[in-house]
C-alpha cells in the first residue's frame, strides 16, 4: 500500500466558523425581547429552540468538496479530475479579485464567505461552458495536490 497524496481522498465540509455561531447567539435575545409581552414563560425556551433551528440549518446545509473516485465534487457539482487544467491558489485578496471585478460570470463558484482563500481551477472541457472552477476551501494546497494525485492515479 502506498502512502502518497494519490492513494488518499480529499474531504472538506464548508461549515461556518465558530465566529458566525457566536453571532447567531444574538437571535437568542431577540426573539426573547420580542416573545416576552406576549408570553414571558416561553420566551426564552423559545428563543433557543429558533437558535437551535439556525444553527443546526447552517451546519445541515454546508456543502463539501471532494475528490475521490477520479473527480471532484463540489457541493452537488463533479468533474473528472482529467479535465480540470491548472489550478491556482487564491489568498484573501486573490479570492477577492477572483469572485468581484475578475469573475468569468460563466464560471462556477462554490463561495463561503467565511472562509478566506480559495483555489481556481482551470476546465479544460470543450464542452463544458464554465471556464473555471472558483471555490472557497479551509486547505488549498492540500484540494490542489489531492487533485493532482488523482490526476496521476
Amino acid at each position: 500500500m502506498t502512502n502518497d497524496v494519490s492513494a488518499r481522498a480529499y474531504r472538506e465540509r464548508l461549515v461556518p466558523g465558530p465566529g458566525l455561531f457566536l453571532a447567531v447567539l444574538l437571535v437568542v435575545p431577540g426573539v426573547a425581547l420580542v416573545l416576552t409581552p406576549i408570553n414571558a414563560s416561553i420566551a426564552l425556551p423559545v428563543a433557543i429552540i429558533v437558535y437551535a433551528i439556525i444553527a443546526a440549518t447552517l451546519l445541515l446545509f454546508s456543502p463539501s468538496i471532494r475528490v475521490e473516485s477520479g473527480r471532484l465534487f463540489a457541493g452537488r457539482a463533479a468533474i473528472p479530475v482529467g479535465e480540470l487544467g491548472e489550478i491556482e491558489l487564491l489568498g484573501a485578496e486573490q479570492l477577492r479579485q477572483a469572485i468581484g471585478p475578475g469573475l468569468d460570470a460563466r464560471s462556477y463558484l462554490l463561495v463561503r464567505g467565511w472562509i478566506h482563500r480559495g483555489v481556481r481551477i482551470e476546465n479544460v472541457d470543450p464542452a463544458d461552458p464554465a471556464p473555471a472552477w472558483i471555490l472557497t476551501t479551509r486547505h488549498p494546497q492540500k484540494l490542489a495536490e489531492a487533485i493532482e494525485g488523482a490526476r496521476r492515479a
